[in-house]
């Protein structure tokens, strides 16, 4: 029976103290809800505000996405940067980057695309793209990462000739500076030779010991046997054919072709041509033969991959490619 009366007791203890804490605690819930009903009358303007703010940025982010896209989102030295503008008034912009000026091509329907070419001679860094775009001037930035790119030493004897001749500059010049505002190619380009790579693109080089501040190789260089079949990697127009014979004294036999749209292919050191300046070529044609002329150790093709004249990486251009 004390046991009985000992746990009744206990219980009403703890439902008295239960009920005493309940009622301390509703008021303080009762005065939490009051100030914050007064908190958001007194501050309506600041919710309206920021869900103004939240619209705004809800409506302009994918407009901004349609009129305005640049690829890749990440670049690395040697990357040809893509700035694709969608206008509403049909006018082509050029577009500033790293102090070049580039022009933009049509690519569809008041769509028009500028390739920005960069190099191994490049900094890194944070880099500005500026347009206009609809009669307002644009900024964007983007971070050009670095790369590393390997290094060969090369010995050259005294009575060696490294420089190319004159009329040989001024055709290379011809060509990297040939501008059709048509773009001839379809999708990724496609591989030159069917032999394995043997030099990357972006190598640097020391001659003599002495690091050539100015170089980096400029192309992708496939292995093969002489007169194994050269294929244009994409469709074009052939700007120029030379010849040892010519003056071609550092390239050997060379045909470049040009792609459109500020970009074009050239290929060096062949045993033979297949094409004529002014043909049209289509991707996969056969357009000469790999050789060993000109400043070459040995058979093999050189691939040079140019963006409004400069030297870019090839590889992207086969792996994803540019529509």
């Amino acid at each position: 029976m004390k046991k009985m009366i000992g746990f009744c007791q206990l219980s009403r203890f703890f439902s008295l103290r239960m009920n005493s804490q309940s009622a301390s605690v509703r008021p303080v819930w009762q005065r939490f809800g009051y100030a914050l009903r007064q908190l958001v009358r007194k501050r309506w303007w600041l919710v309206s505000v920021l869900g103004a703010i939240a619209l705004t940025v809800t409506l302009l982010t994918p407009a901004q996405a349609q009129n305005v896209i640049i690829s890749p989102s990440s670049p690395h030295l040697g990357d040809t940067l893509s700035v694709t503008l969608q206008t509403n008034d049909g006018k082509a912009s050029s577009v500033e980057f790293d102090g070049g000026v580039y022009p933009s091509y049509a690519v569809g329907e008041n769509r028009f695309r500028a390739l920005l070419p960069t190099t191994p001679l490049d900094q890194p860094g944070r880099k500005e793209i500026r347009f206009t775009l609809n009669g307002e001037e644009r900024r964007f930035a983007v971070e050009l990462r670095n790369r590393s790119f390997s290094t060969q030493r090369i010995r050259v004897g005294s009575g060696t000739s490294t420089s190319a001749t004159d009329y040989e500059i001024q055709r290379m010049r011809e060509f990297r500076e040939t501008v059709t505002p048509e773009k001839f190619w379809n999708g990724p380009f496609a591989r030159p030779a069917d032999g394995g790579v043997t030099s990357e693109y972006g190598v640097r080089r020391y001659y003599n010991g002495v690091f050539a501040e100015d170089y980096y190789h400029r192309g992708v260089d496939y292995g093969g046997g002489t007169g194994a079949p050269i294929y244009a990697p994409a469709a074009g127009r052939v700007v120029v054919v030379g010849r040892v014979s010519d003056g071609f004294r550092v390239n050997g036999n060379t045909v470049a072709i040009d792609h459109g749209q500020g970009v074009g292919s050239v290929f060096i050191h062949l045993s033979r041509i297949d094409v004529q300046e002014g043909d049209r070529v289509q991707q996969g044609q056969v357009i000469g033969g790999i050789g060993a002329t000109g400043l070459a150790t040995g058979p093999n093709l050189h691939w040079g991959l140019f963006v409004n004249g400069q030297a870019v990486d090839p590889v992207p251009w086969r792996n994803q490619g540019f529509e």
